[in-house]
């Protein structure tokens, strides 16, 4: 892992939440929260943003990211994998003679990843002979007490397993939808984020926030205030 490439991927059109990755959040663009910690992780050989919207392109630059080649078509539409995009960045990269040993995918509105945990989490991929790393999070509550709603009756998905103590299951993480980091030969070869040999990082539930909803910048904007005293 000699040089790695840092691709924040932020496409225009946001529904739910227009303009999301722009929008302002504590006095600044959503995105340049994500630059920051690219920045401030001291890794990146290049920060790139990939977008297919010229106003998100200008908030990148001002921000202090690159944005050297706009998405294609096919790229920026509803139907576009992550995947597709990480894959396209690299090969227009290659095309100028560029290659990265690892690219490190970040998403956009990711206002409480820091630095340090990037950093954090390329160092202990670099120290294993895996091909990546996950930032997870821990569910709260044992997924197998889960329940279901039938004809309006509240039902137990597995009666027998709601006996079981939740000291007695195995705790179980879902996927933080903050970054990945890959080797780039696995990203092509198992054309994937999360190839075979793709290792945990366990982030702490306080930096875990989704942003897809109005509630949901509501929700990040009190943990903000809460965590940072801002």
């Amino acid at each position: 892992m000699k040089n790695a490439i840092a691709i924040i991927t932020a496409r225009g059109g946001s529904k739910r939440i227009p303009k999301k990755n722009i929008k302002e959040f504590f006095g600044k663009p959503m995105l340049h929260y994500a630059i920051g910690a690219c920045q401030n992780a001291g890794i990146f050989s290049e920060i790139m943003v990939s977008t297919d919207s010229d106003e998100i392109a200008k908030v990148a630059k001002d921000g202090g990211a690159c944005v050297p080649f706009m998405r294609s078509e096919k790229t920026a539409d509803d139907f576009a994998s992550t995947f597709d995009v990480l894959e396209e960045v690299v090969a227009n990269y290659q095309k100028t003679g560029r290659e990265f040993d690892t690219v490190c995918c970040v998403y956009p509105c990711v206002p409480f990843l820091s630095g340090q945990t990037l950093q954090n989490a390329y160092n202990q991929l670099a120290a294993s002979d895996n091909d990546a790393l996950q930032p997870v999070c821990r569910f709260p509550v044992p997924v197998e007490w889960a329940m279901k709603i039938e004809n309006g009756i509240l039902i137990p998905n597995d009666r027998a397993a709601q006996q079981i103590r939740s000291q007695d299951l195995v705790p179980k993480y879902f996927d933080a939808g903050m970054f990945y980091i890959i080797k780039t030969a696995a990203l092509i070869t198992e054309k994937t984020l999360v190839p075979a040999k793709t290792m945990a990082y366990i982030m702490d539930e306080r930096e875990v926030q989704d942003i897809d909803t109005v509630d949901d910048w509501e929700m990040a904007e009190l943990k903000y205030k809460l965590i940072k005293g801002a």
